[in-house]
């Protein structure tokens, strides 16, 4: 069975390994997360499991005596998504993402995923947005080098020149440019996990995984096999 989960990023530590070793790790609420749907390829023309994390009150609407609305939890969810979750036998969900699974049927409506689908020794691929760094110059944005910090210098973290003169005489599409940099998604590949705690549900992973503290990080079996 394929595995995967959903996790919010709680943060980075360092843990010591048996051998001694200090590594360091992020640390994921991986969730428990419920399967809200399972699709097949005779009802949806493909194989998927649809799974829901971390409760989201629901939008209620109440009206006075006038018959005037008044929206209870406006950021909830609406009447369709109730039940959707409902056909689930779970409550309103705030994340819900799909995982393409060839053995979709093997899960079931309603059960749970927990951190414990996953031991040490493991590697995964963690996605997720990465950190908004704002507009950017292209030294820290693309890595190009800095100018000369002499005094006579005019530029020292500009960018240098952009284009010919005289041929071709413009820019190329597609030069790196200064502008905004992050807040897009980020995969890091072959990941391993170090520790699972599955009473708290927390998944210990070496090294960084993209994305700021509280963000939702998709976790899945790594496409990479060592040879």
């Amino acid at each position: 069975m394929k595995k995967a989960i959903l996790a919010t990023k709680i943060g980075m530590t360092q843990i010591f390994a048996e051998n001694g070793e200090l590594v360091p790790v992020t640390v994921l609420q991986a969730g428990p997360c419920v399967v809200t749907q399972v699709k097949t390829v005779a009802n949806d023309g493909y194989s998927a499991v649809q799974v829901g994390f971390i409760d989201k009150k629901d939008r209620i609407i109440n009206r006075d005596a006038k018959g005037r609305k008044e929206v209870i939890h406006i950021h909830g969810a609406n009447k369709a998504q109730q039940g959707h979750f409902k056909k689930a036998g779970t409550s309103s969900k705030r994340f819900v993402r799909e995982f393409r699974f060839e053995n979709a049927e093997e899960y079931t409506l309603g059960s749970e995923i927990k951190a414990d689908i996953f031991t040490a020794g493991d590697h995964i691929d963690a996605t997720a947005i990465s950190k908004g760094k704002g507009f950017q110059g292209a030294i820290k944005r693309l890595g190009q080098h800095r100018g000369p910090m002499a005094h006579g210098s005019k530029f020292h973290r500009h960018q240098g020149s952009n284009g010919g003169s005289s041929f071709p005489s413009r820019v190329f599409k597609g030069k790196g440019m200064p502008g905004h940099m992050g807040a897009v998604k980020v995969t890091v590949q072959n990941l391993e996990v170090v520790r699972v705690d599955a009473e708290k549900n927390l998944l210990l992973i070496k090294g960084s995984v993209p994305g700021p503290k509280k963000a939702l990080v998709t976790i899945k079996e790594t496409v990479k096999v060592d040879a």
